[in-house]
């Protein structure tokens, strides 16, 4: 007497050119979905972020250039947001305030870049240079120029918040 109950014949058996083409099936689905996603990545995004990159790059190499050079004169800048002014002061390596500079600068708001203006300054004391800027609130990005004669220039990027 057999303890094992015989199945019954169902007529359907699995045999390997099933289950080859099911392989073959569930890799023809990931690889049209994969190509899918990146041909809509491509046409969302080309991966072209400028259309002068060769001249983005030079600029870079000379904003770098530039910035060693400031390293090796030693000025150091601070600036600071007053109600309705906005106060520059340069020392050089030794801490002397640095008279006479030519300073420019522009504000612009962090996020948006809207707003964007160029306060006029005029030195106050030795080595502090002010603006008036009437009606500034909140945050604001500063890129501020100092020239000293034609060959000297030292810029300094600052973020501010006026109260």
């Amino acid at each position: 007497m057999d303890l094992m109950p015989q199945a019954a014949a169902s007529g359907y058996r699995v045999k390997g050119w099933h289950v080859a083409a099911a392989v073959t099936a569930f890799f023809a689905v990931i690889v049209a979905v994969d190509v899918s996603f990146a041909v809509m990545a491509y046409r969302t995004h080309p991966g072209q972020v400028s259309v002068t990159p060769y001249e983005d790059g030079l600029l870079y190499d000379r904003h770098i250039a530039q910035l060693r050079k400031q390293t090796r004169l030693g000025w150091k800048a601070t600036a600071e947001a007053r109600r309705g002014t906005l106060i520059l002061t340069y020392a050089d390596k030794g801490g002397h305030p640095l008279k006479g500079l030519a300073v420019t600068a522009t504000l612009e708001r962090p996020a948006t870049g809207s707003g964007r203006f160029a306060p006029l300054f005029r030195e106050t004391l030795a080595g502090q240079y002010e603006a008036s800027v009437i009606d500034l609130q909140g945050t604001w990005d500063m890129t501020a120029e100092a020239r000293a004669g034609s060959n000297v220039v030292f810029v300094a990027e600052r973020r501010l918040t006026w109260p």
